[in-house]
């Protein structure tokens, strides 16, 4: 049997929540003509560095990103992106929340502008097909961590299951 090495790029997915807790941070994504995600709606984060672990890369992505500190996070999931996008890359997402956090957002950043949703407006917006299927356990009220995997083909989810624990 052959095996196939599986190395995927590590990142951070983070929704940051506001103070009265109705509304998520998201970036529009409308600034860079050649991002794959030009458009869509999307939480904040990015790829993890080898010098970080992962809540260092979440709080590295969130300054950067929106100038903010994040002082209460909480991991809600992760996810297995299998041949995602354009590239057919391989990602390996740690979804968080972050209940607290100090500074002001800024309004944009170099991929777009940052925004205030309201959490329940969140199927609404135009986003990834497969973020539908998981964006209800990030803002549920179960305390369990869900894993999830979720193959794509190009832009689209071949399928989409997870376990919580």
């Amino acid at each position: 049997m052959l095996k196939i090495m599986y190395t995927p790029i590590i990142g951070s997915l983070v929704y940051i929540i506001s103070p009265n807790g109705k509304q998520t941070l998201l970036v529009h994504r409308n600034k860079r003509e050649s991002d794959q995600h030009l458009g869509k709606y999307n939480g904040l984060g990015g790829k993890m560095e080898a010098s970080e672990d992962i809540v260092q890369c979440l709080r590295r992505e969130i300054h950067e990103e929106a100038g903010i500190v994040c002082e209460n996070v909480t991991l809600r999931g992760t996810i297995n992106w299998t041949g995602f996008g354009p590239n057919g890359e391989n990602w390996l997402g740690f979804i968080f929340r972050v209940e607290a956090f100090s500074g002001i957002p800024y309004n944009s950043n170099e991929e777009g502008d940052l925004l205030w949703v309201d959490i329940d407006r969140l199927q609404d917006l135009p986003m990834w097909e497969g973020d539908r299927y998981f964006l209800p356990l990030v803002f549920d009220d179960d305390p369990r961590t869900f894993h999830g995997y979720m193959p794509y083909n190009g832009s689209r989810p071949l399928s989409w299951s997870y376990s919580r624990i």
